[in-house]
């Protein structure tokens, strides 16, 4: 057997990247197709329904449900303000009143006859979503969103945290193994994208957020630190509604390890260049990497049809990343891909393929333990 297929961490210098811009609900599409637009540029919207409050007029006013609609000053329909007088009833030849006021600002939006109670609808919330890439339009999804292209250069990360950010890239560190330490980053961190070496600790990493630097891409984290600076259990969950104002990276797992000398070459040759990244992470089922886009504008007014970003296949050569121990982490390239199933100590039957580590020593490791390094 010549090759096999396994899922790719691909780390490409110049290539050529969809993405999809769609709306939670049907909305306003704000581009047309073929439009240059940047990041930031909001390309549809639409309003989400604002939350149901129910308010109990009848006990309130101490009335039957009945006579409700009757004492209503608003109808369906009708704009109210929060401590606003909605609904009145007067007693004993109108000398004394009783008043129900709207908690909220917002509508009413049902009246109740039967129940005596009344429906207050907050204010729609306005959602917009952006291009996410400087790039091109597509193509228009007519009341969903847009599918943006791009061209540039593309990372993907093992691991990540916090949404999607945009900034310039800064370098911080001199060399794929230096770790980001707290002394690196200061005011001249605000708004950028920070890359370092090997690691990151939690100390330094508040430092970056307190600066409000976009993002932090490192080789590696300490697992045991994540729960403390999320303070609560991660889980199995996709990640990237983290609220924590900057967005991380990790390029190779958990530890002090080592960014890939490649991966570090390039953002240090994309230095100062603007960047979309995105720390979302889903490691079941339908996996979702962490990512860093860097646009390269020569190449988008081009429309330079270059490959696209999809996995690849297995074969020897390749550059492969054991995401599993007792190699985790380790990066090493394909000897061999046995066709034959070997016995593991599991005693379960599996596909194993032989890889030269970059510390020169030869191991056998299941295939379903790698992930193909794409270039």
């Amino acid at each position: 057997m010549g090759e096999a297929y396994t899922p790719g961490l691909k780390v490409s210098e110049r290539t050529y990247l969809r993405k999809e811009r769609k709306l939670p609900l049907p909305g306003e599409v704000t581009v047309q197709q073929g439009e240059r637009v940047k990041a930031e540029k909001v390309v549809a919207r639409t309003d989400l329904p604002g939350n149901v409050r129910p308010v109990n007029v009848a006990n309130i006013l101490n009335a039957l449900p009945e006579d409700v609609p009757t004492a209503m000053l608003k109808k369906e329909g009708d704009n109210v303000a929060r401590d606003e007088v909605i609904a009145m009833t007067k007693s004993f030849f109108g000398l004394f009143k009783n008043f129900c006021k709207s908690p909220i600002d917002g509508f009413v939006e049902s009246i109740s006859s039967v129940t005596g109670q009344v429906l207050l609808r907050e204010a729609p919330i306005p959602v917009e979503i952006n291009a996410y890439v400087d790039g091109i339009v597509h193509e228009i999804l007519p009341g969903e969103g847009v599918i943006m292209e791009t061209f540039g250069t593309f990372i993907q990360g093992i691991f990540g945290i916090g949404g999607e950010a945009f900034g310039e890239i800064l370098v911080l560190t001199k060399s794929p193994d230096e770790e980001l330490t707290m002394d690196l980053i200061g005011e001249h961190c605000t708004g950028k994208v920070i890359v370092g070496g090997s690691y990151v600790s939690a100390e330094a990493l508040n430092k970056a957020i307190e600066f409000k630097a976009r993002g932090v891409v490192v080789g590696g984290f300490d697992d045991k630190d994540l729960r403390d600076f999320l303070g609560y259990d991660l889980g199995v969950a996709i990640t990237g509604r983290e609220n924590k104002g900057t967005s991380l990276i990790l390029t190779e797992g958990f530890g002090k390890i080592r960014m890939a000398d490649r991966t570090f070459e390039l953002f240090k040759a994309r230095e100062g260049h603007q960047a979309s990244i995105n720390g979302a992470t889903q490691i079941r089922a339908g996996v979702i990497r962490p990512e860093v886009i860097i646009p390269l504008p020569e190449l988008i007014d081009k429309g330079e049809k270059l490959e696209s970003a999809e996995g690849g296949s297995l074969h020897p050569g390749s550059p492969i990343r054991c995401i599993r121990e007792p190699y985790f982490g380790m990066i090493g390239s394909v000897v061999e891909l046995p066709h034959v199933l070997t016995k593991m100590e599991s005693e379960t039957m599996v596909r194993v393929l032989r890889v030269k580590l970059s510390s020169g020593e030869e191991v056998e490791v299941p295939r379903a333990n790698v992930e193909t390094i794409e270039a």
